[in-house]
């Protein structure tokens, strides 16, 4: 069945189901005209069965008045039998004639006259079928015993040719209501199906356009208000996505390559230097081995950031273990004073543990450290924070350079993006260091943000998870300062 297409499993389980649903009205109508039409019969002989009584005079045996088998019957007999409780035929009359005699059981049973009395009041009333002896028709039967001649058994029987007809004609047409009931919704089903399915037939060529390659191809004006509309919105969503991470993809290669082409490059120039005779000159070999030393040590420094965001974009867990943040930043802070002393840095650091990798957040300071270095004009002020604030460690790294604008605060923590368009190397690093700070405060469970700075700049915001213990306590506090 699985492998049965859903087109097909919905028209089959349509028309079984409606199928089944006609079956059981046929049957219903059936078993009900059976019950009307017996039961009409039954009237008959109930009211034909008179004509064959006569109260026998008081100390005479009762018995029944011959009829005359010529004229017309009662209406609804057309045979009548007289026997014994024993089982004796006193009596009996074929009263249609050319047709075939019910084939009447030899004994009837029937309870005794004290049973009868105590449960029916002396009257018994039974109805059957019998077949008729040419083994074609049959008849309804009425077997009575009268209170007035407890001693005898009176049969009376009517034709069931009739309601035979009857019922045979309505299964005729029950057969053929159903079949062309079950062809005409089957063709209206597939007719339905084929409209319903269609949305999926246009996802399923969109699916193989963009198996070939075509990333571009979008499901049409999906109806949100539809399950496949509902299915082609995510659809689309997720190519969306997908062709954003293969742009994001293709363009992080290619800056990666530019990236490593230059180094590359300056270290060929160097080896070319050597290989014309440098090493006879020692000043040139000086110049040369400084050269690929400086060049070798800038790409090592890319692939580290390189494979450093490929194994956060994996999930690897970092170490985790606490690390009081406020000696990480001053640590942070007294090499970037020894690195530029004519630049005033701010600190403002109180007590914060939190549970994480200490290198990387190390990482995440000295790189906010470098881009404020990089951007903003020598001199210019830097002020760093280290606060803690409803469980949670917020740091904040402010300048006062220029700034950004709102397109490049929104792509600020994009890899290899840069503010300066060009890609000359005084403007700034690789364009992942940003990237990078991003990427270690998320594996870290928390935030990074950028917001623009009072008086002109830009503040960096970074908000980490409390350890357990400083968080606890200062929930603590803050209960008790309640």
């Amino acid at each position: 069945m699985s492998r049965v297409s859903l087109r097909a499993r919905l028209l089959l389980g349509v028309v079984v189901l409606a199928g089944l649903g006609l079956v059981a009205a046929d049957v219903a109508t059936y078993t009900s005209l059976r019950s009307f039409l017996l039961q009409r019969v039954d009237n008959g002989l109930e009211a034909g069965h008179k004509a064959f009584e006569h109260p026998a005079p008081k100390g005479q045996p009762s018995d029944l008045v011959e009829s005359d088998h010529h004229g017309p019957p009662p209406q609804g007999v057309a045979w009548y039998e007289v026997r014994t409780l024993r089982g004796h035929i006193e009596r009996r009359g074929f009263l249609v004639e050319g047709s075939s005699p019910p084939e009447l059981p030899a004994r009837i049973d029937v309870p005794t006259q004290r049973n009868r009395r105590e449960v029916e009041g002396d009257e018994f009333v039974r109805y059957f079928v019998a077949r008729a002896r040419n083994g074609r028709d049959s008849y309804r039967v009425r077997a009575s015993i009268e209170p007035d001649r407890p001693h005898q058994i009176l049969l009376v029987a009517s034709p069931l040719g009739g309601v035979a007809s009857t019922l045979h004609r309505l299964i005729l047409i029950e057969l053929i209501a159903t079949a062309a009931v079950l062809g005409t919704l089957a063709a209206l089903a597939l007719w339905l199906v084929r409209l319903g399915l269609r949305p999926l037939r246009r996802i399923e060529q969109t699916a193989a356009a963009i198996t070939a390659g075509d990333l571009s191809q979008r499901v049409g004006h999906p109806d949100p208000q539809t399950e496949i509309g509902r299915v082609g919105s995510a659809l689309n969503t997720m190519l969306d996505r997908i062709e954003d991470s293969d742009r994001r993809l293709r363009r992080f290669v290619a800056d990666a390559s530019h990236e490593l082409r230059t180094p590359l490059a300056a270290v060929r120039a160097y080896a070319e230097l050597f290989s014309r005779g440098a090493a006879a000159r020692p000043e040139d070999l000086d110049r040369s081995m400084s050269g690929i030393t400086r060049e070798a040590e800038r790409m090592s420094l890319l692939v580290d950031d390189l494979l450093l965001l490929a194994r956060l974009d994996e999930g690897r867990p970092l170490e985790r273990k606490p690390v009081n943040l406020a000696a990480v930043v001053e640590e942070a802070v007294d090499a970037a004073r020894v690195v530029e002393p004519d630049r005033p840095i701010d600190l403002l650091a109180e007590p914060v543990i939190v549970t994480g990798d200490g290198a990387r957040l190390r990482q995440v300071l000295d790189n906010l450290l470098t881009n404020a270095r990089a951007h903003t004009p020598a001199g210019t002020l830097v002020s760093v924070e280290v606060r803690g604030v409803e469980g949670r460690a917020i740091l904040t790294v402010a300048d006062h350079g220029p700034g950004l604008s709102g397109e490049q605060a929104a792509r600020v923590f994009e890899r290899f993006y840069r503010a300066d368009s060009s890609r000359a190397r005084a403007s700034g690093g690789s364009g992942l260091g940003l990237s990078i700070v991003r990427a270690v405060t998320e594996a870290h469970g928390g935030t990074v943000d950028v917001r623009p700075t009072s008086g002109g700049g830009a503040t960096f915001v970074i908000a980490l998870p409390l350890g357990a213990d400083q968080a606890a306590s200062s929930s603590g506090r803050s209960v008790a300062n309640e």
